[in-house]
């Protein structure tokens, strides 16, 4: 694999801080933006100072699409003439990446922009990078952008499967591991949004951003959504993470709620899939760390539509691992993968009959420090012009029915279906 930036000029950055408190997404213009926000901080972006797009690789367990994406940045970002006066994660130099499920599909991306806005800790900054500009003040380069525009009437289409025949791959699943070839596998399904004319991301984001501050809110080169799921946080050596797995519908009443979640503790199946999962990370990030702790039992994370089993996590790398090698070893969890990997993502080759692309892939942000934030691309579209491709995704335990299985998954849909939507 050989990889280049599309524009390898050496970078000039500067990072000021600013005065202006509007929320960061009424900076956005509405043309390929750029976000990673939680309860109003985070980073937006925009334009392009460099970019590189990552082919797909041979190998199902490779990734050299991390390893390259992680050589290209330490290349670009050393070469950087760098003014940084804020100094906080997330100024300077930073890139934005959205990497593929399957190492076998072609799609990931990593993009450094030419403009950011960003917040953290009370700070508001704005950051440039590439030429000098043309001397305008900071200030208006975060002037707000075209309105935005509603989606308008849409049109809903099927995904790959039918939820008939989705169901039986579900059913198969199900035989295969009670066969004994595996223990876990998760199975998405797709869906798609036809509106008459171009989807503006901005109001996706906005829409997400305002009915899920608890997720992040991510949109990269078309690939919007909310996700719960960290993969990983980095600050110094140390990483965080939240593993999430085991799902129940939000109840329409505080006591249906409350039954809801005492069934999603009290459940086998979920908490056998969560097991998987908190497993799953221990084993990818042990070699990797000198430490890896987490949560004994798992917590209850509610969110507006569904509510988790959950359990945090942490870990001190060891000397020399950088960020997308912590990525790259975590990548795919047991949340969104299965157990053992390599057998579950090669059913999930075999049933799902599509190509997730980018969906259930790590998306996120790294600065030239190390530090950043990476999510799995959950509760997500990849939006193109006027058409969105929704993704779900369940997992399938040897315990799982089918039917119950596809109900969750329409209420995972339901996320992007609400952004989608005008009122």
């Amino acid at each position: 694999m050989s990889v280049a930036f599309a524009s390898s000029s050496r970078l000039a950055v500067r990072t000021v801080e600013l005065r202006d408190r509007r929320p960061l997404l009424s900076h956005l213009p509405a043309a390929a933006p750029l976000c990673w926000l939680r309860g109003g901080d985070g980073l937006v972006a925009w334009g392009e100072a460099a970019r590189a797009e990552l082919p797909a690789e041979g190998d199902p367990r490779g990734g050299r699409r991390f390893s390259e994406a992680a050589r290209l940045l330490r290349d670009l970002f050393a070469d950087a003439e760098v003014d940084d006066a804020v100094g906080l994660p997330g100024t300077g130099p930073v890139a934005f990446a959205s990497f593929t499920f399957d190492a076998r599909s072609n799609g990931s991306v990593l993009v450094v922009p030419s403009v950011v806005a960003g917040r953290r800790d009370g700070h508001t900054w704005l950051t440039t990078i590439g030429g000098r500009g043309p001397g305008s003040h900071p200030e208006a380069l975060t002037a707000p952008g075209a309105p935005l525009r509603p989606v308008g009437p849409l049109t809903w289409g099927p995904g790959s499967l039918s939820a008939e025949e989705w169901c039986g791959a579900v059913g198969a699943a199900v035989d295969r591991i009670r066969g004994g070839g595996l223990d876990k596998a998760v199975l998405a399904r797709d869906a798609f949004a036809d509106a008459e004319r171009a989807v503006d991301p901005r109001t996706l984001l906005g829409r997400l951003a305002a009915a899920h501050p608890e997720c992040y809110t991510f949109a990269v080169d078309g690939l919007v959504g909310a996700t719960p799921e960290l993969l990983l946080r980095r600050e110094g050596d140390r990483v965080e993470s939240l593993v999430l797995a085991g799902t129940r519908r939000r109840g329409a009443t505080r006591e249906e709620d409350a039954a809801l979640a005492e069934d999603l503790l009290a459940s086998d199946k979920d908490g056998e899939e969560h097991r998987y999962a908190v497993e799953s990370l221990r084993a990818a990030l042990g070699p990797l760390a000198t430490e890896v702790a987490a949560s004994p039992e798992p917590e209850l994370l509610r969110l507006a539509n569904v509510q988790h089993l959950a359990s945090p996590a942490s870990a001190e790398l060891r000397p020399g691992v950088s960020t997308l090698d912590a990525v790259a070893a975590l990548h795919p969890t047991a949340a969104v993968g299965g157990t053992p990997t390599a057998e579950a993502v090669e059913l999930i080759r075999e049933l799902e009959g599509m190509d997730r692309g980018r969906y259930a892939g790590p998306v996120g942000w790294i600065d030239a420090q190390g530090r950043g934030e990476w999510a799995i691309a959950l509760r997500c579209a990849q939006v193109s012009g006027s058409r969105a491709r929704l993704f779900a995704g369940c997992g399938i335990v040897a315990g799982s029915d089918p039917q119950a299985e596809l109900a969750e998954a329409d209420s995972k849909f339901r996320v992007m279906a609400e952004a989608l939507t005008d009122r």
